[in-house]
């Protein structure tokens, strides 16, 4: 069917090129780059027998002119971008400049600055739609799943739908007393910076962690969940009319929010740099490096997450309330993929998304997000792909 450039080898890049190559039909050959080569030759080893052509490269991220060399050389149909938010713009130009198909997890994000905004991307709009190309944004689980599970409810359950309650659920237990499921710098800037919510037609802004609720999640139990930003608020937003109110809530144990407050008073979390015999450092970053990998989680993190959205609105005049949901087993995802579900929940969605974006069922010039597209394709892909969902039609209620 044809070639996907994958930039990027941490945990979800290892998941998304797992899954590209049981889906050996549609991607017959994929690159797999990254700043450290010998990451990705670890793991096209691993992979190697199978049908997918696997090769490697060394590049820069950061570097468009890098970049357009690969993609030129290669010649892929699509670029499957894993790396840091902080590197969209940079990808997104070498496609534009190459005229290659475009797909990411997680909106761009200033190195200098914690804010989650999808308008430097959407600011490409235009550009994309004159190369003909398409860019794909989110298509992970959240954004990614989130929105796909928006625009499949709209489509088949609801008329209007007016409230969106995201739940972001992990039961996994890793045995350290403070680790960071996904990449270190970017989960802590997340949960320290400011919550928000949208709500009439505005953005109503909350201190971190400062609106708590306790959510009874099938499969899970009841668990401590905070409002939080987060980027498919944005996109909904913008793209699913009539909606009132969007809230994003995600769980954290009370470990967990016990040393990132210390963590935070110690002025560790901060990204200000620093000065430190006779270097600068940011402290988040040091921190980073002095954290277990979440790579390397996989294997000691047991119990499962469960992600979803509960929706209110109306059907045929009649109010109706709709949960959709997935539930992932973290042992079962190390075992097939050996990753933890955290890293396999985004990295699914984002091979599904490369490959709804080149084999055309996904594919129109310009920039979209998930929402935008019709869901059904993608919702059957996930319970082909491993991560089934389920629905319930008297969900409890977040107030």
């Amino acid at each position: 069917m044809g070639k996907a450039l994958i930039i990027g080898c941490g945990g979800v890049a290892s998941v998304a090129i797992h899954k590209c190559c049981q889906n050996s039909d549609v991607f017959e050959e994929i690159m797999i780059a990254s700043r450290t080569k010998s990451k990705c030759d670890a793991l096209k080893e691993k992979l190697s027998g199978g049908k997918t052509k696997i090769q490697t490269a060394q590049v820069n991220a950061d570097n468009v002119d890098e970049l357009i060399a690969l993609i030129e050389k290669f010649r892929p149909d699509v670029v499957l971008n894993l790396a840091l938010p902080y590197q969209d713009l940079t990808i997104m130009d070498a496609c534009l400049a190459t005229k290659t198909h475009y797909v990411d997890t997680a909106n761009y994000e200033p190195p200098d600055t914690a804010k989650f905004e999808y308008k430097w991307q959407w600011a490409y709009k235009d550009r994309f739609e004159k190369a003909g190309i398409t860019a794909l944004l989110g298509s992970g689980f959240d954004p990614g799943v989130t929105g796909v599970f928006t625009a499949y409810a709209l489509k088949h359950h609801f008329d209007v739908i007016e409230q969106i309650d995201i739940l972001d659920a992990n039961a996994g237990d890793h045995g350290y007393p403070f680790a960071t499921n996904f990449n270190p710098e970017i989960n802590i800037r997340e949960v320290t910076a400011k919550g928000s919510y949208w709500e009439d037609g505005r953005w109503i802004e909350t201190e971190p962690m400062e609106i708590k609720r306790v959510y009874n999640f099938p499969e899970i139990g009841p668990k401590d969940m905070y409002l939080l930003h987060h980027e498919e608020l944005e996109s909904l937003a913008k793209n699913i009319p009539g909606v009132r109110r969007i809230r994003f809530f995600m769980t954290f144990s009370q470990s967990y929010l016990t040393h990132l407050k210390c963590l935070e008073n110690v002025g560790m979390t901060s990204i200000e740099p620093i000065e430190f015999e006779g270097k600068k450092i940011v402290p988040l970053q040091f921190l980073k490096a002095v954290l277990p990998d979440p790579a390397s989680l996989g294997p000691r993190t047991k119990g499962k997450t469960n992600i979803g959205c509960i929706y209110t609105g109306k059907k045929d005049g009649k109010v109706k309330h709709y949960y959709l949901y997935n539930v992932c087993d973290h042992q079962e995802s190390y075992r097939e993929v050996g990753s933890q579900a955290i890293s396999y929940t985004t990295g699914v969605p984002a091979m599904i998304g490369a490959m709804l974006v080149m084999n055309g069922t996904w594919q129109k010039p310009g920039v979209y997000n998930v929402e935008e597209f019709d869901p059904d394709p993608f919702m059957d892909a996930l319970n082909k792909w491993g991560l089934p969902w389920r629905e319930s039609f008297n969900p409890e209620l977040v107030d």
